[in-house]
């Protein structure tokens, strides 16, 4: 049950729902891509992250430089697999949502990164 509960607490933000569906649109995304999407604070995008993790809904992978971020594959847990493959369609005719996940797709590390 502690497994559900956290699962449950993780997905109580509106900011770690946004960026779980950012993550299943697209995978791989680092912090200041996510960051730029949600306008929200780099610390704050990454303890979003850290619950997301401890939950066991998001992993990551450090490559080079950049620490890549995606949904788990679910095997591990049934109470994450069942709402990743849940995920999938919820939400997605949301009008907060949808603006942002049309801009996942543009959004650009190295171009936020020269900005800086």
């Amino acid at each position: 049950m502690k497994s559900f509960i956290k699962i449950m607490k993780a997905l109580s933000d509106p900011n770690r729902v946004k960026i779980m569906k950012l993550l299943q649109h697209r995978s791989g995304m680092c912090v200041c891509e996510l960051q730029s999407l949600l306008h929200i604070a780099q610390p704050t995008v990454s303890k979003h992250l850290k619950v997301l993790e401890e939950a066991g809904l998001v992993e990551y992978r450090k490559e080079g430089l950049w620490v890549n971020y995606s949904l788990v594959n679910g095997s591990s847990n049934p109470y994450a697999a069942g709402i990743l493959r849940e995920l999938r369609s919820w939400l997605e005719d949301q009008p907060e949502l949808s603006d942002i996940l049309k801009k996942a797709h543009f959004v650009s590390r190295e171009q936020i990164c020269r900005k800086s």
